[in-house]
């Protein structure tokens, strides 16, 4: 069993047919060798090394409030360990955990003594009392963020529609310019803007797409961090730019920046402003200028932001004529065509400085379309609604601590999970045991041979100077001493950090 090296020259045993497959380049002699463990993501190992280090998967299990009262249940690390194995591998179904099941290597690196059944899944995560499952969770989520909060940020909040095609809890007919009619979720989330770090999300009906359906987490996670881990601004888009929002924001002296509806009196200071000449260069094409608004509703004014940009493509103007469709081509010569957006902010920073702080918040989407196409945000749904709240947030989870991990082996770059998983996690491995040792030989995939060397190098470079750190100074708390270890490759700066973010991480 311990002659990994003369594995490839290993005949095949007695008592085993072959079977003769004529291939394209020839005959092949195949057999099924179901003995040997051996598993497609050899190299999470890494990963579970990074885990080990930062306490965050251990911690998370310790945590978790789901109790089994019978003998024959499943250890409560396999049913955790089976959901973050299959959410990491890319899975997007409860069914896909099957695909697992023979994985003889995967479940000793993860500490877990085998991968349980998707049903055994469900029911577990069944067996979690919602509200707290739901604590758990939210504390996890923000201690896996909090890390990169000692620096100036911005909380990004947007929301996403997922939809359904069953019957499934809160499945409702709401805002859905894709599929329209189609019952759906509506996912509200919040952002460490631009790190692309999720710090909470709510799952509610389909029909509750409004900004005051998100304000409550918004407030929850506000209140839940520090004066010092509080972000620099907090930024939507037009769906929060209305007076209650922003009235909140007000109240906890944070500032904020929000874009505005085109409603009546949004459009009637445009066309006052259009007559000014104090227009200013606004970056990418735009031009702003500055003023204040008081909507109705509002108790006081405020300032807004007036940005616009000249269209300068080929036009065509179409109206109603008689029942027939009418076709105007626009002449540039004598017609200026212009996009157009407002800003409500609290920020006196100046018109080119806000209007490229908006246009970054376009990010916000990119994080979305990760997390519902290359990570589980499109699928594992149940019937009931507590369920698929669990799962979103324990993909969310699952989603910070690789982007941690993938930037502590690339920092220079963000690498999203369709290049970062087959780069760090693909690998065949193979395990042997030998005078009370385990081996792994790992076969890489990926041509990207000295780019992935180079990575798993970074990565054991910085866990080992963690390790060595945290013997001297910290004790057994590594979490904070690691992030802010990857925060300082990503910036530049020195390391280890000032006494003041030790004190910090400190226990």
């Amino acid at each position: 069993m311990g002659e990994g090296k003369d594995w490839a020259k290993k005949a095949i045993p007695a008592g085993v047919e072959a079977m003769i497959v004529d291939t394209l380049g020839g005959r092949i002699r195949v057999s099924w060798d179901k003995d040997s463990p051996a598993t497609p993501y050899g190299q999470l190992v890494f990963f579970a090394e990074f885990l080990e280090v930062s306490g965050l998967f251990d911690a998370w299990v310790e945590d978790c409030p789901l109790i089994y009262n019978s003998p024959n249940a499943p250890e409560k690390r396999n049913v955790l360990g089976t959901w973050c194995l299959s959410i990491l591998a890319g899975h997007h179904r409860y069914a896909h955990v099957t695909a697992l099941r023979s994985d003889g290597v995967s479940p000793q690196i993860l500490g877990m003594s085998k991968i349980v059944s998707e049903d055994a899944l469900r029911r577990g995560l069944a067996k979690i009392p919602e509200a707290e499952g739901t604590e758990w969770m939210r504390k996890h989520l923000l201690r896996s963020v909090v890390a990169a909060c000692h620096t100036p940020w911005i909380l990004d909040i947007d929301t996403t529609i997922k939809p359904l095609f069953g019957h499934q809890e809160g499945a409702e007919v709401g805002y859905n310019p894709h599929k329209p009619g189609r019952p759906s979720h509506a996912y509200h989330a919040y952002w460490v803007g631009n790190l692309r770090l999720l710090l909470d999300v709510e799952v509610t009906a389909g029909n509750t797409t409004a900004s005051n359906h998100a304000q409550p987490g918004l407030n929850r996670v506000l209140d839940s961090l520090s004066a010092e881990q509080r972000p620099y601004l907090v930024r939507g888009d037009c769906g929060f730019g209305n007076d209650a929002v922003i009235r909140e924001m007000e109240a906890r002296q944070q500032e904020y920046l929000f874009k505005l509806r085109q409603s009546p009196r949004v459009k009637w200071l445009l066309a006052q402003s259009f007559r000014h000449r104090d227009w200013q260069d606004a970056g990418q094409g735009w031009e702003g200028c500055e003023d204040r608004l008081q909507l109705t509703g509002w108790q006081q004014s405020r300032r807004v932001i007036l940005l616009r940009r000249l269209l300068k493509e080929n036009l065509i103007a179409t109206r109603e004529q008689e029942g027939q469709l009418a076709f105007a081509f626009v002449d540039r010569r004598r017609t200026k065509v212009y996009e157009y957006a407002v800003l409500v902010t609290g920020l006196q920073e100046s018109v080119l400085s806000i209007a490229q702080l908006y246009r970054d918040r376009a990010d916000a989407e990119n994080g979305f379309d990760e997390l519902k196409n290359q990570w589980g945000w499109g699928g594992y749904t149940t019937r009931d609604l507590a369920r698929c709240r669990l799962s979103a947030r324990a993909v969310g989870l699952v989603y910070n601590w690789w982007s941690w991990y993938s930037r502590l082996a690339y920092p220079d770059s963000r690498r999203e999970a369709i290049t970062s998983r087959p780069l760090l996690l693909a690998g065949i491995g193979r395990s042997t045991k030998h005078a009370g040792q385990t081996f792994l030989y790992l076969t890489p995939i990926h041509a990207a041979q000295a780019k992935l060397e180079r990575g798993i190098d970074n990565i054991r470079k910085g866990l080992q100077t963690i390790r060595q750190t945290a013997e001297r100074l910290l004790g057994g708390n590594t979490w904070d001493l690691l992030a802010s270890y990857i925060v300082a490759q990503i910036t530049g700066s020195s390391w280890p950090p000032p006494a003041t973010i030790l004190a910090i991480a400190g226990p």
